[in-house]
């Protein structure tokens, strides 16, 4: 019987989405359950399983072509499938192509074509992009043996589309202004230094720095939540509640999933579910619920090195904060020079709603929080 592989009926928010990928050519055979095709939407990229054992018989979609919510993909003929049997014999050495070479599955699907294509093994291909995947410059560099000039036209991806488009309207909308601070973190270093082996015992996480300021970012939202409101219109919304963003750095674009009230979080809570989402943003199961909503963001530039940067807010919410890379620098406490582990801090916010002295003592109580963190725990 033949199947109608379908569009899955997408989000509200989304409106169409893009054949990215497909893991199965006409004629082969697929196991109920597995993936047959990537679809990318301009949040998240979505898989579409089979349904049942069976076929492909027809792709009627290309990747790269646009689809929606219940548009015919795919046919597959359904019928039971043997799974192949253990070769056991001893056969003759084959010269392996690129697509059966170990490492394949990493390759973008432009890329493993043009490998396949010019037969080449991926092992032998240095790679440039990010974690030393192989991309379609590099591919033809190897080709032509490394002494030509040439450029490559990419479509944009649908996220880095959007991401494209949301950074654009923040600094067409709201007049964003930015703050900064520098806060010593030798109190939280030196806490999680002595608490770290018991705190993987007990939560089976690592005790990070971000849960020490997501925690910060709460106490100060508290006593400062117009840096926690947006606006509608003419309207200033206060959100009694505190849905931290974190920007976590994808292959395919940055990617914020929401921690949801957050103030109720204890920091084992934090670490978990920030680890959990970064895992899920990477390998591209996060869902749309994951990342839409949000009232506050942070995000850390300091993981690529960056010792200051201006973030860009994430609409509509109005204030994101900055953390940066952590630097051993002198300062002079008590009439002494010593050495401290300083980070600067930085809050942008749109000054529309927000004023300046609110920004700035928002950026106070956080590092007050985290330079004593006694602070945290009493709700100071």
């Amino acid at each position: 019987m033949s199947i109608e592989i379908k569009v899955p009926v997408l989000p509200e928010s989304v409106a169409d989405a893009t054949i990215a990928s497909w893991h199965r050519k006409p004629g082969e055979t697929i196991f109920r359950d597995e993936n047959i095709v990537d679809l990318e939407t301009d949040k998240v990229v979505l898989e579409v399983p089979s349904p049942v054992d069976g076929t492909i018989i027809e792709i009627r979609q290309a990747e790269g072509e646009i689809v929606v919510s219940g548009q015919v993909i795919a046919i597959i003929e359904e019928g039971e499938i043997e799974a192949e049997p253990a070769d056991t014999t001893e056969e003759a050495p084959v010269a392996i192509t690129k697509s059966a070479t170990a490492g394949d599955d990493k390759l973008a699907p432009s890329v493993r074509r043009m490998v396949s294509e010019e037969n080449l093994n991926a092992k032998d291909i240095q790679g440039t992009g990010r974690g030393d995947r192989i991309t379609k410059t590099d591919v033809l560099e190897f080709i032509s043996g490394g002494g030509s000039r040439h450029e490559e036209r990419v479509k944009m991806t649908r996220l880095r589309s959007r991401i494209a488009e949301r950074m654009k309207e923040a600094q067409n909308t709201a007049a964003i202004l930015t703050s900064f601070n520098e806060v010593d973190l030798k109190a939280v270093m030196d806490l999680r230094k002595k608490y770290k082996q018991q705190f993987i015992e007990t939560h089976g996480v690592k005790l990070g720095l971000m849960s020490f300021f997501v925690k910060a970012c709460c106490e100060a939202l508290k006593k400062h939540p117009i840096v926690n409101a947006s606006l509608d219109g003419n309207e200033i919304v206060y959100h009694n509640y505190m849905d931290i963003g974190i920007a976590v750095s994808t292959e395919r674009g940055l990617m914020v999933p929401i921690l949801r009230n957050a103030e109720n979080l204890s920091l084992a809570q934090i670490e978990l579910m920030i680890a959990e989402y970064a895992r899920r943003a990477r390998d591209g199961s996060i869902s749309l619920e994951d990342i839409q909503g949000g009232t506050f963001s942070i995000t850390n530039g300091g993981v690529f090195g960056s010792l200051v940067s201006t973030p860009l807010l994430n609409p509509p919410q109005s204030a994101i904060l900055g953390m940066h890379t952590i630097k051993e620098r002198p300062i002079v406490i008590n009439g002494d020079i010593v050495a401290r582990p300083m980070m600067f801090t930085a809050i942008s916010y749109d000054h529309r709603i927000i004023d300046g002295k609110e920004a700035v003592q928002f950026l106070v109580d956080i590092k007050n929080a985290l330079e004593d963190p006694a602070r945290l725990l009493l709700g100071l």
